[in-house]
C-alpha cells in the first residue's frame, strides 16, 4: 500500500516536446494537474491527451515565454483556478552558435530573451502563487554548457544564459527560503530531444578546439545520449517531499559527460 499524496498543480514551460513533455508525463503518472505552457498549441494539445491517458489532468497555456504580458496572463489563468505548487522552468533554445565576432546582436538577444528573460518571467509571475501554497518548489532546467563545460564551439550566448540561470537559482534559494519555496537546477548533458533541429551553427569550425573521445564522450552509456525521462525523474524528485531539505542545488544529469570534458 502506497502513501496517499494529494494531487498538485504543476506548471511546465516548454511542455510541447523533449524534457518538458517527459516531465509532464512523469507528473501525470502521479495524478497531478499540469499546466502545459508553450508557443505551439498543436504540440501542447497532443501532450495534453497523453497526460490524461496516464491519469493526470492538463491545461493548455499558449504563450511566448519572453513576452511579459502573455506570461502573466497564462500563469494567472492556471494558478488562480486552484493554486500552483510547482513551477518547472524548462523552455529554452540553443539559438545561433557562431564565433563571437560573427554572432549578431539580434541573435544574441533572441537567445537571452527566451532562455534568461523567459526564466525570469516564469519565476516572477509564479512566485506570488507559490507563496500561497505553503511548501512549494521551482526546478530550473539549465545545462552542462556554461556551468561545467565550455567546449561547445560558438555557444557563447547559450552558455551565458545557462550560467545565469544557475546564479539565479543560488541567489533565489536564500531569498525564497523564508516563504518555504525551494529552488534547484538540473543540468542535462546530451539528451535525446529535438533541440538540435532548432540549432543554427555558423562557422563554428573556426573556433573549435578538436578533442577526440575514442570510447565516446558519455562514459556511463558508452557514448549514447540520455533520455528526456532521465531528466524528468530528477525533476520530479526535486519537486517532491523527498527533497524537502534540498534548495540552491545543481544536479548534473549527463552520465559523467561533463567531468570528462
Amino acid at each position: 500500500m502506497t502513501d496517499y499524496r494529494p494531487s498538485r498543480r504543476i506548471l511546465v514551460t516548454g511542455a510541447g516536446s523533449g524534457i518538458g513533455r517527459a516531465t509532464a508525463m512523469a507528473f501525470a503518472r502521479q495524478g497531478d494537474t499540469i499546466g502545459l505552457l508553450g508557443h505551439a498549441e498543436v504540440e501542447l494539445r497532443k501532450v495534453a491527451e497523453e497526460v490524461e491517458q496516464l491519469g493526470g489532468a492538463a491545461e493548455v497555456l499558449v504563450a511566448d515565454v519572453s513576452n511579459a504580458e502573455a506570461m502573466s496572463t497564462a500563469i494567472k489563468a492556471f494558478a488562480e483556478r486552484d493554486g500552483l505548487h510547482v513551477a518547472v522552468v524548462n523552455a529554452g533554445i540553443n539559438g545561433v552558435w557562431a564565433p563571437i565576432a560573427e554572432l549578431q546582436p539580434e541573435e544574441w538577444d533572441k537567445t537571452i530573451a527566451v532562455n534568461l528573460r523567459g526564466s525570469y518571467l516564469t519565476i516572477h509571475h509564479a512566485v506570488p502563487y507559490l507563496k500561497k501554497s505553503g511548501k512549494s518548489a521551482i526546478v530550473v532546467v539549465s545545462s552542462i554548457n556554461g556551468t561545467r563545460t565550455f567546449t561547445s564551439a560558438g555557444a557563447s550566448a547559450y552558455s551565458a544564459t545557462e550560467a545565469a540561470q544557475v546564479a539565479m537559482v543560488q541567489q533565489l534559494a536564500v531569498e525564497l527560503a523564508g516563504d518555504h519555496i525551494r529552488i534547484n537546477a538540473v543540468c542535462p548533458g546530451a539528451i535525446e530531444t529535438a533541440i538540435e533541429n532548432n540549432t543554427v551553427r555558423r562557422d563554428t569550425e573556426s573556433v573549435e578546439v578538436p578533442v577526440e573521445f575514442p570510447e565516446g564522450d558519455i562514459p556511463l552509456t558508452g557514448g549514447k545520449s540520455g533520455k528526456a525521462s532521465d531528466v524528468a525523474s530528477v525533476i520530479t524528485f526535486l519537486a517532491s517531499d523527498a527533497a524537502r531539505h534540498v534548495t540552491g542545488s545543481l544536479i548534473y544529469v549527463d552520465g559523467a559527460q561533463s567531468p570528462l570534458r
